[in-house]
């Protein structure tokens, strides 16, 4: 009987996980969220610490998984572009080698996907993407906890992208192809989302609209994210021409299921991207969304250092 270890799990990609084990995700997300609201103590990750290694600057990334993790009985290393330059003053290969000596879980929010499939390809222990250009697989793991706390499961639902075709896009389009939904995608001219990037087997899980207030119509959850996503600061003024009729606004919202949810990852830019009415107003749920970062990814962290836990 071989006694190797299990293989290093890391969540690099929303398709990193499959779709019993995310069921599995975020059941443990609801009953960890309800210990911290009854103050339980729940200490499963005592003596365990993660390394969070910025290359991008974050608030709720940094608070999300530093909070949680001392939540969870862990410990914490924070590392900022000026402490570890990924590839710069070593190969990221090396720097892999040693921090994953040295630490028990990593997170990392950079730049390029490449530069973190790198280091989880050399770390000994798993490796989360806390935000790359191409992905954000944290943030929609707490989008999908947050839609099925509200309104059940989202299997067979309809969700409306109005936007840029970016890494939260991507990464939408991964979920419905593995949770079985519907993505209703709106993206001005020369924004659209690349398929080949977001690794789609088919087109069957989405559907293109020219016209946003088209693909708000009928839908479940309308969301949205800035119009000028970190790294991309030269072209904000371009883009706001560009994007002048993406606002999601209350006539968008008015075309969407009258029980639909708004979401935005924040920060938002009222008067851009989305109107103060709509993220400001009765369907808006990005407070309860903002907070379920922490929670989802304390069930995440679990996950991937003990496997399935049913405490």
């Amino acid at each position: 009987m071989s006694n190797a270890p299990a293989p290093v799990r890391h969540y690099l990609e929303f398709t990193d996980l499959s779709a019993d084990e995310y069921a599995h995700v975020f059941a443990r997300a609801a009953e960890i969220k309800r210990k911290f609201k009854a103050y339980e103590k729940y200490h499963p990750l005592a003596d365990r610490t993660l390394a969070m290694i910025f290359e991008k600057a974050s608030t709720r990334t940094r608070v999300s998984f530093e909070a949680g993790m001392y939540q969870l009985g862990g410990s914490v290393v924070h590392l900022t572009t000026g402490d570890s330059q990924l590839g710069r003053s070593e190969p990221i290969e090396d720097s892999a080698r040693v921090i994953s000596r040295m630490t028990d879980l990593v997170m990392i929010r950079t730049y390029g996907q490449d530069k973190i499939e790198r280091f989880a390809s050399h770390s000994r222990v798993p490796v989360i993407n806390g935000l790359t250009n191409e992905f954000h697989p944290c943030q929609i793991l707490a989008d999908i906890f947050t839609y099925i706390e509200h309104r059940g499961s989202i299997q067979g639902k309809t969700v409306a992208w109005v936007g840029d075709g970016n890494n939260m896009a991507n990464t939408w389009l991964q979920a419905a192809e593995l949770l079985g939904f519907t993505v209703h995608l709106s993206t001005p001219s020369g924004y659209e989302v690349d398929q080949a990037v977001a690794g789609l087997r088919s087109a069957d899980s989405y559907k293109i609209f020219k016209d946003p207030e088209d693909a708000c119509r009928g839908a479940d959850l309308v969301t949205t994210d800035v119009w000028t996503s970190m790294g991309f600061e030269a072209e904000n003024e371009a883009r706001k021409k560009a994007f002048a009729d993406w606002c999601v606004d209350e006539a968008m919202m008015q075309v969407a299921k009258p029980d639909a949810l708004f979401m935005h990852c924040l920060p938002a830019h009222r008067g851009e991207e989305v109107s103060a009415e709509v993220i400001d107003g009765p369907q808006s749920v990005v407070w309860d969304e903002a907070e379920n970062r922490m929670h989802a990814q304390k069930a995440l962290m679990e996950f991937l250092l003990l496997g399935r836990v049913n405490a």
